[in-house]
């Protein structure tokens, strides 16, 4: 392999693990050998590409401005020897999924088990963000494949969609609450309460609910950590609503109620059509099996 794919993704490691020592554990260099390619590379190049301190590393403004070609010349690279395998007949790559906590928990996991059982050489890196996050990644060609809970809105590139499954959005409240007697909980019953906000980034799929209903929850906190927001619902912070899926296991002391009138949103895997590489061809395939 050309030297210089190893100094470029030694960098891209790096900003993506925060610190040169993660970098390195994960490449199987040593801290000294990561710090010195990546310092060849400001040498070689001319620009500062690191500020490090002692929380870790983090990238410059002139870093930020070639890092995007320098991740694109690393994914390059890897389609390359992904291609080269594939002619080969090799049953080997790797497959980059762009995913959520609730997937990442409670559906890929069984599938990549499934997978793995015909192609245990084929190696998963899953990289969690997210919705905005995961479709500029699967657009930009930086995951495989990446899933969403609606359709692509990225202008730039038709993506392909394809549904894996329907997921329910669901009340949540703490035991003992007053709204657990109910069957089902209607929006302007949560508008009444302390509400707790799930938002991923710039993506909320819940205030539009109150927003048609013309209700405005009382929506004193906010985090896109599912799993805060259970714990916060148990120790009586307020309420919340969460998609199923991630309450499939809830290990927190709350109860769930399903909304009247019922809200669905559909999850689904969105990839480039045409780019898939064999082994993430029949990953989704796998997928979809599962699915049907």
């Amino acid at each position: 392999m050309d030297s210089a794919i190893h100094k470029y993704q030694a960098l891209v490691e790096t900003v993506r693990a925060g610190s040169i020592s993660a970098a390195a554990r994960k490449l199987t260099y040593s801290q000294s050998g990561v710090s010195r390619m990546i310092a060849d590379l400001e040498r070689e190049w001319g620009v500062r590409l690191l500020e490090r301190g002692r929380k870790g590393v983090r990238l410059t403004a002139d870093g930020e401005q070639v890092m995007p070609f320098v991740e694109a010349v690393c994914e390059d690279e890897r389609r390359l020897r992904e291609r080269v395998a594939e002619v080969a007949g090799a049953q080997s790559g790797s497959i980059v999924v762009g995913t959520f906590s609730s997937v990442a928990a409670h559906v890929l996991p069984s599938v990549i088990e499934r997978f793995q059982a015909g192609h245990a050489q084929v190696e998963f890196e899953l990289r969690m963000g997210d919705y905005s996050e995961i479709e500029s990644w699967v657009a930009d060609g930086l995951v495989d494949l990446g899933f969403l809970p609606y359709p692509p809105q990225d202008p730039r590139e038709d993506l392909a969609r394809e549904v894996v499954l329907v997921d329910e959005l669901l009340a949540v409240v703490p035991r003992g609450h007053e709204l657990a007697a109910k069957e089902r909980i209607r929006l302007d019953d949560l508008a009444r309460e302390p509400f707790i906000l799930l938002e991923r980034g710039s993506d909320n799929e819940i205030s539009p609910l109150f927003e048609q209903a013309g209700l405005e929850p009382q929506a004193r906190l906010s985090t896109w950590d599912d799993y805060a927001i259970m714990s916060m619902v148990e120790n009586g912070l307020g309420l919340s609503i969460l998609p199923g899926l991630i309450l499939t296991r809830c290990p927190y002391r709350i109860e769930r109620r399903p909304l009247d009138p019922p809200v669905t949103r559909e999850l689904a895997a969105v990839y480039r059509p045409g780019l898939l590489s064999t082994a993430a061809r029949a990953f989704l395939d796998c997928l979809l099996d599962g699915a049907a």
